[in-house]
């Protein structure tokens, strides 16, 4: 490892899977329901049977790569969705990484007495919080019992941390959800709050999407990841896999 280089050589982070929480959420909302109708905790719901195929058809992708590019290290949220992900992705790919760590720093944002309550729900049972909401905006809005994308990014700070400590000049695979994706951006590209909330305003992040990063030595004093990919899902529709962009269960402001 040079003296120079702190930062991995690639990170690819990439969302998990459609989940059975991605369906209800999406029924619930066009039914005008208060509420979704999962009856597990966030963390235990599992991906769709097209999450599956979206995880595998990433995996092809990966497998695609020469040897000597691929991930060597895997980072996964402890969320089910997010490591049934992780797994069909490497055994489609043939990918036995050196490392691979289940880490809580990237568990989902949690949504606190919002859970499970779609839009319509907020208004009818907590119309103070969706009036918080409107007054603070997302960036720094937290439910009671929940966390604000401020919340998130602090975990994430010490994830950044970590990469750029125990996996110098590595290859690390992320696997984690959508907020997640969206608040690493902003930490590793060094944005605004306005600049990463335009960006989540203009798409949401898909299923199985990738957004990758390269080492670029030229850049700063020692060299910093470079954005290479968002939001990539040519490897789903190249293999047939529809795309799916639904937010998670837990739907209140994302």
């Amino acid at each position: 490892m040079s003296d120079a280089q702190k930062w991995p050589n690639a990170v690819w982070i990439v969302r998990h899977g459609e989940s059975a929480g991605n369906v209800a959420r999406e029924a619930a909302e066009a039914a005008g329901h208060a509420s979704i109708d999962i009856r597990m905790r966030d963390v235990d719901v599992p991906l769709s049977t097209l999450g599956e195929r979206q995880a595998a058809a990433l995996g092809r992708w990966f497998g695609q790569m020469p040897p000597e590019q691929r991930p060597t290290v895997v980072l996964t949220s402890p969320y089910l969705r997010a490591r049934e992900t992780a797994a069909l992705l490497l055994r489609a790919a043939g990918i036995e990484p050196d490392a691979h760590v289940v880490d809580e720093r990237l568990r989902e944002r949690e949504f606190g007495i919002l859970d499970r309550l779609t839009r319509v729900g907020i208004q009818q049972q907590f119309p103070d919080q969706a009036e918080f909401y409107r007054l603070l905006g997302k960036f720094y809005h937290r439910p009671p019992g929940g966390e604000s994308w401020c919340d998130v990014i602090l975990r994430l700070r010490s994830v950044i941390d970590t990469l750029s400590r125990d996996y110098c000049e590595e290859r690390v695979l992320i696997v984690v959800h959508q907020v997640v994706v969206l608040c690493f951006r902003y930490l590793l590209e060094c944005m605004t709050e306005e600049e990463i909330l335009a960006i989540d305003r203009a798409r949401d992040v898909a299923n199985c999407s990738v957004t990758s990063y390269r080492f670029d030595p030229d850049q700063g004093l020692h060299g910093k990841l470079a954005l290479e990919l968002y939001n990539f899902v040519a490897p789903l529709e190249e293999a047939g896999a529809e795309i799916t962009r639904e937010p998670d269960v837990p739907i209140g402001p994302k």
